[in-house]
């Protein structure tokens, strides 16, 4: 993979994940110079594999971005394994390692950091038996003993969708009162046959590297042996904050406003994957930057031909 350390890009991409790679995949093809800064740390790293992908069901995050990385290296795309700790309008980033690289347009594509419950075991085993989303890892733990681990009201809605994997759902409220159940909620879960446990989870009981419990605060322990829970998730925003990009607050943090194309409201800034918002898969995320990659080339040419015509 070829390594940059400075330079004039037609596109800057900030983040080499699906997404990232996927937009930098479109626009090598399309004879852009571009540029992907990575600093590693991909969203679904404790993951052994990636499902729901047509063609890629069952392969490692690792294999896949390996695979992304070779495949723009065949189309002159550089890669350099650093770190934006600050952009201008321009548009000049400045890298970790000391470097400044400029750029006509960016591709946003930073992700977002999952924040785990502090409760002993859970980071441990999170991407074996602790999971997060039944789309990507139900079908592996499927008629199991499941646990939902309750942080928030919210919980009730990841309980309620998992019992379509497993009829053996039990949520565990943790830091949800039972006042903080609706009559709606109730209703469901008796209909799902999702028991509501209260009290606060103590921790993960673990055997032989496989894990078979929760335990309670009081002392109780409840056989399981998959556990769900819904992390708190922190969009990094940094680089599109001091872009003056718009936000908008969801459920699940603060994301940039964007059209269809992944465009935001800072013209020549695109942002896409989980960077423009929480739900997105890795199949979704390469389709996003497949889009914003197309975009990106054709709003380029454009200006360059308006430009040719003005001379």
């Amino acid at each position: 993979m070829t390594e940059t350390h400075s330079g004039t890009y037609e596109v800057a991409v900030v983040g080499g994940g699906a997404a990232g790679l996927s937009a930098a995949l479109v626009l090598g093809r399309s004879r852009r110079r571009t540029l992907v800064v990575d600093a590693g740390g991909p969203r679904n790293a404790p993951a052994a594999h990636m499902q729901g992908y047509l063609t890629r069901d069952g392969m490692s995050p690792a294999e896949f971005l390996a695979r992304g990385r070779e495949e723009i290296a065949r189309y002159g795309v550089e890669l350099v394994r650093d770190r934006v700790v600050d952009v201008t309008g321009g548009f000049a980033l400045t890298l970790a390692g000391g470097a400044t690289v400029r750029a006509r347009r960016l591709v946003i594509a930073t992700g977002l950091k999952d924040e785990l419950p502090a409760v002993p075991g859970v980071a441990e085993r999170f991407g074996r038996d602790v999971l997060h989303c039944p789309y990507c890892h139900g079908w592996e733990v499927r008629d199991q003993a499941f646990g939902v681990l309750a942080t928030t009201p919210l919980s009730v809605h990841q309980a309620l969708m998992v019992s379509q994997w497993s009829k053996d759902v039990t949520l565990f409220l943790h830091t949800v009162a039972e006042s903080e159940l609706t009559d709606e909620d109730r209703r469901r879960l008796a209909a799902a046959g999702v028991a509501a446990v209260p009290g606060e989870v103590a921790g993960l009981v673990v055997e032989e590297d496989r894990l078979t419990g929760v335990r309670l605060a009081d002392g109780t322990t409840h056989p399981r042996e998959a556990v769900f829970v819904a992390p708190r998730a922190i969009p990094r925003t940094g680089l599109l904050e001091k872009l003056g990009a718009e936000l908008r607050e969801t459920p699940f943090g603060a994301y940039p406003v964007v059209d269809a194309t992944g465009l935001t409201t800072v013209p020549g800034v695109w942002a896409v994957g989980n960077a423009a918002g929480f739900g997105e898969q890795v199949v979704n995320a390469a389709s996003a930057g497949y889009r914003a990659g197309a975009t990106v080339n054709g709003e380029l040419l454009m200006a360059d031909l308006d430009a040719d015509a003005r001379v």
